[in-house]
């Protein structure tokens, strides 16, 4: 009658348009904060199989386009792929060891070759599995869900402490007053920027603050100017540039393991995402997610790409801006594909010194870890054994992070996983909240374990409406009797 929409007609702000320059200026953010998480791979992959300085260059433009086309996957997908959340991929971090031991064990010739046809196997296995591995979601109740994103949060500062000194801890200037003094003042200005702007303004203050950080690191010294002047114009990655894809026995088990770690570190990342926006991530969701990811990985090495996985600091940026459309996410994807197109485009990007991005870093990192603290606010910490639960898999999340070294006498294949202190943290959380949530209740817990069963962590066991209170079809909810 009003002309007003209903609640049921509203779009949800995942769903939402913004203007152009909003939708671009927006994208290009996420774009800024995850560029260097996309070439920092091939840069470590490239020389260790035995690429020169413009075949590594290649392989970098190569991770961006791969990672345009995983983005928009996800954000816009078809089908039954894609999560339709503003859900940024890249290349994963946890398939570089085991790839970098690939290069070095192959000739030169052969090592690329060899890890493509293993990211191709692992990726089809991964889109056959998405459907079985999407069920997982009901082992993740807020005392999971909020151990693992804090753990997702603590596990990237480090990354960001890094980029804060320098990035290549062989440089002569790696920890420098310089370097440390540009992060931090980097990180004061996005802080003031997000206390004194308003509005749009407020939304974009990371990419004002890597802007301005970036300025004043030019008269500084520590902008490089050289990979713009020996950049080209325009570039493709050719399909399999290196040669085709080779199939070897123990290199695909390598990235199979790889591809699983990959999608329990997705589906924390789209569980943690969906608490965020306001569109809880459930098994459909998932599941889509998972097939996105999957089949982007497949379909890298064809453009000379490696496995592609959510990247978690694009979630704290959407934490601490609040812009939840995944039109926005998407038009960075289409920035990452332009960015792999155009090699001149992708250097002005990197101009970006590590020490700002790194003072940018602590910022978004931090605000993941606190959506983790949030959401365990709502898992009943002050009862039953959650707060144990959340002891032990923090501790054991942190232990690659603290003690980098811890396993290194442990065979070098089950480092895959424990080297990822997400997956380990991930791990133990649901084992320990199956233990204590799931089984070996006595029976004489009764009705005091039902009642506080699903705020302890157990999805399958709803709490039992109070006498006098409604259930869930409306019904007036039985009396217990005498």
């Amino acid at each position: 009658m009003t002309g007003q929409k209903s609640e049921g007609d509203r779009k949800h702000p995942v769903d939402e348009t913004l203007p152009p320059f909003k939708m671009f200026t927006s994208g290009l953010q996420h774009v800024a904060a995850m560029y260097a998480g996309v070439v920092a791979p091939p840069m470590i992959v490239g020389p260790a199989c035995g690429l020169s300085a413009t075949e590594t260059a290649f392989l970098m433009g190569a991770s961006l386009f791969t990672a345009g086309i995983a983005t928009l996957l996800q954000t816009l997908g078809f089908w039954k792929i894609g999560a339709k959340l503003p859900f940024v991929n890249g290349v994963s971090f946890a398939g570089v060891t085991p790839m970098v031991a690939i290069g070095k064990a192959q000739s030169p010739g052969n090592a690329l070759p060899i890890i493509f046809g293993a990211v191709i196997v692992a990726g089809v296995l991964g889109f056959l599995l998405a459907p079985y591995f999407s069920r997982l979601v009901r082992f993740f109740p807020p005392v999971v869900t909020g151990t693992v994103i804090t753990l997702i949060g603590v596990s990237l500062l480090p990354v960001a402490f890094n980029w804060s000194q320098g990035g290549n801890d062989r440089a002569p200037d790696y920890g420098s007053l310089t370097n440390i003094g540009m992060a931090a003042l980097t990180f004061l200005i996005v802080l003031v920027l997000r206390r004194v702007l308003r509005g749009f303004l407020q939304q974009i203050a990371i990419l004002l603050g890597l802007i301005a950080g970036t300025l004043i690191a030019i008269p500084v010294g520590i902008t490089n100017f050289s990979a713009l002047s020996e950049a080209s114009l325009l570039g493709f990655p050719t399909p399999f540039h290196f040669g085709a894809p080779q199939f070897d026995i123990a290199a695909i088990v390598s990235m199979c393991i790889v591809m699983l770690v990959c999608m329990t570190e997705s589906t924390a990342d789209m569980l943690a995402l969906g608490r965020i926006v306001d569109r809880p991530a459930d098994e459909r969701t998932i599941e889509g997610g998972l097939r996105a990811d999957t089949l982007g990985t497949a379909i890298s090495p064809l453009f000379n790409g490696f496995a592609n996985s959510a990247f978690a600091q694009n979630i704290g940026l959407v934490a601490m801006t609040k812009v939840r459309s995944r039109f926005v996410v998407a038009t960075g994807g289409l920035i990452l594909i332009v960015l792999g197109l155009c090699p001149v485009a992708a250097s002005v990007i990197s101009l970006v010194p590590l020490p700002v991005l790194g003072g940018a870093g602590i910022v978004l990192f931090g605000s993941v870890a606190a959506s983790g603290i949030q959401t365990l606010a709502s898992a009943a910490m002050e009862k039953g054994d959650n707060a144990l639960i959340v002891a032990a898999s923090v501790g054991i999340g942190l232990i690659p992070i603290a003690a980098p070294d811890f396993y290194h006498h442990l065979p070098k294949d089950l480092l895959v996983v424990l080297d990822s202190g997400i997956s380990t943290g991930c791990l133990v959380a649901i084992v320990l909240n199956l233990a204590f949530n799931h089984f070996g209740r006595k029976a004489a817990d009764g009705d005091a374990a039902d009642d506080t069963a699903a705020a302890h962590g157990d999805p399958d066991t709803p709490p039992r409406p109070a006498p006098g209170t409604t259930d869930d079809i409306g019904e007036p909810a039985a009396a217990p009797a005498p």
